[in-house]
């Protein structure tokens, strides 16, 4: 068996907590709470925000305890593959390796929507091409270009430049948010009654927050951060689950500080019936001059900086345990050899997005809303393998990924929230997937799914004669760091060496 590469130990809890909170909140934030209040009136949006960020805390109880149990790269990935087999863990890196990377993307992207509004002389300059309505221009593809290459730039670096600056950009995007809500909230022209009515008329309230609550995964994407960088904790991995707990509390109170500063400038309903382009911007420009307008910009440039830079982290290990399991190619498995970083994965993530302003914002939309797919998969494996780790008595089976006791497996709660957590992505899954749902994906986003199924499917039917001749014992050992007992998944001392070459 070939040495199993690792990643050195080097992120700091405040890091990771900076990795998950930063990944979750982007430019949706400071954009879209107009487009929510639209669906479901102030506090409809704020209920099925806080809802959507409860029902991520149950689901995130699986990942606290398969990150203790699996501190790895790969996360889920690995989840997948100790709870299900090597074929699952295919489907399921599969799924997230391209929502990762479209998120890096998004984001690089949504610096191009900001020059639009903040210097369009920059933005707009030398007119290319339109694209699915979108007028494509050479300055915003050199923007985002520049921003997807400078944040590969430092992720190869070094992890801890690039977790040093996740935190230094999370702490002024906190306080960015802060300082716009308080300044609203006590400007003389602002009232709390512009939030009235506060659920959207005309529509059952039930209806609005569910609209609202569809969209969690894709507003709390970002705490799955957290155990792909599991192997490079400083920290004992126990902690990782109180990490991920206080970025998605940070999580829901800004999404809804944000809806409150854009609701309490203007009646809310008067605001959404003029359709504004962003409408939080023209309110804060309105009541806090440009000063309020540059804060927002700090505050949304944080947001992106933060999402591109988690996502870059979380694509490359992924990419990095995906190769190290001989599933991609080797030379993913491989670090830096001065700075020890999975560079390959980051300058792969780097080269596809750089084809992405190309394409126009409206297509990448479709990638994004299709990739949520992948995570909420994602998200249901994760629960799933969770919930076969516990038993409900005695009597029962489990699968046991330590060494800890029989007895101590034996626990009905644990098991009952893995439960919650396997409904709750089911239900997920189903808002995007059934037709009628008021979350369903469109056309070009199922067209895209379908795409991306079948270059899986053609990639894995050529890879599956290599992939599946790797004894069982030796991916046991690549991809969670020891062998695995073909019953109980109990862990055992590696048999002979085997040199696997693909």
């Amino acid at each position: 068996m070939e040495k199993r590469v690792e990643l050195e130990k080097s992120f700091k809890p405040s890091w990771i907590w900076a990795i998950a909170l930063g990944s979750a909140i982007g430019w949706g934030c400071f954009i879209l709470p107009t487009d929510w209040m639209a669906k479901a009136g102030p506090l409809g949006v704020i209920i099925g925000l806080l809802l959507g960020g409860l029902i991520m805390m149950l689901i995130a109880v699986s990942y606290g305890i398969l990150i203790e149990k699996l501190p790895v790269s790969g996360g889920e990935f690995a989840y997948a593959y100790v709870g299900f087999g090597r074929t699952h863990a295919y489907i399921c890196g599969w799924f997230l390796t391209l929502g990762y990377i479209s998120i890096v993307a998004l984001n690089a992207s949504a610096l191009a929507l900001l020059g639009k509004f903040v210097v369009p002389s920059i933005s707009n300059i030398v007119y290319l091409y339109e694209m699915n309505g979108w007028q494509v221009y050479l300055g915003e593809v050199l923007i985002a270009s520049i921003a997807i290459i400078l944040f590969a730039y430092f992720n190869v670096k070094g992890s801890s430049l690039s977790g040093q600056i996740q935190f230094i950009f999370c702490v002024i995007l906190v306080a960015g948010v802060l300082l716009l809500t308080i300044s609203m909230l006590l400007h003389p022209s602002t009232s709390l009654e512009n939030l009235k009515p506060l659920m959207k008329p005309g529509i059952p309230a039930i209806t609005g927050i569910l609209a609202i609550l569809a969209i969690a995964p894709w507003a709390y994407v970002g705490f799955d951060n957290v155990p792909q960088a599991a192997e490079e904790f400083n920290f004992p991995p126990k902690k990782a689950f109180s990490l991920i707990i206080y970025s998605l509390i940070f999580a829901a109170i800004l999404y809804s500080l944000m809806v409150i500063t854009t609701a309490v400038a203007n009646p809310w309903q008067q605001l959404v019936e003029g359709k504004p382009i962003w409408g939080t911007a023209d309110v804060i420009t309105n009541t806090l001059g440009t000063a309020g307008m540059i804060l927002l910009c700090i505050s949304l440039l944080m947001g992106v900086f933060t999402g591109l830079n988690g996502f870059y982290v979380s694509s490359s290990r992924l990419m990095f345990a995906m190769g190290r399991a001989k599933i991609l190619p080797a030379a993913f498995g491989k670090l830096h050899p001065k700075y020890k970083t999975p560079y390959v994965g980051i300058i792969f993530t780097a080269v596809f997005c750089l084809f992405a302003p190309w394409f126009g914002r409206p297509a990448l939309l479709w990638v994004v809303d299709m990739s949520a797919t992948g995570v909420t998969i994602a998200y249901l494996y994760t629960c799933c393998t969770a919930y076969k780790l516990f038993k409900w008595n005695e009597n029962g089976k489990s699968l046991e990924i330590g060494e800890e006791n029989s007895k101590d497996l034996v626990s009905p709660l644990k098991k009952f929230i893995c439960l919650i957590g396997i409904i709750s992505s089911i239900s997920f899954l189903g808002l995007l997937l059934i037709p009628s749902s008021p979350s369903a994906l469109g056309t070009p986003s199922l067209i895209a799914l379908v795409v991306w199924i079948a270059i899986g499917l053609v990639f894995y039917l050529i890879k599956r004669k290599e992939y599946q001749q790797i004894p069982k014992e030796t991916l046991d050992f690549y991809i969670t760091g020891k062998t695995l007992s073909a019953g109980t998944s109990t862990p055992k001392a590696p048999k002979t060496p085997v040199n696997i070459e693909i």
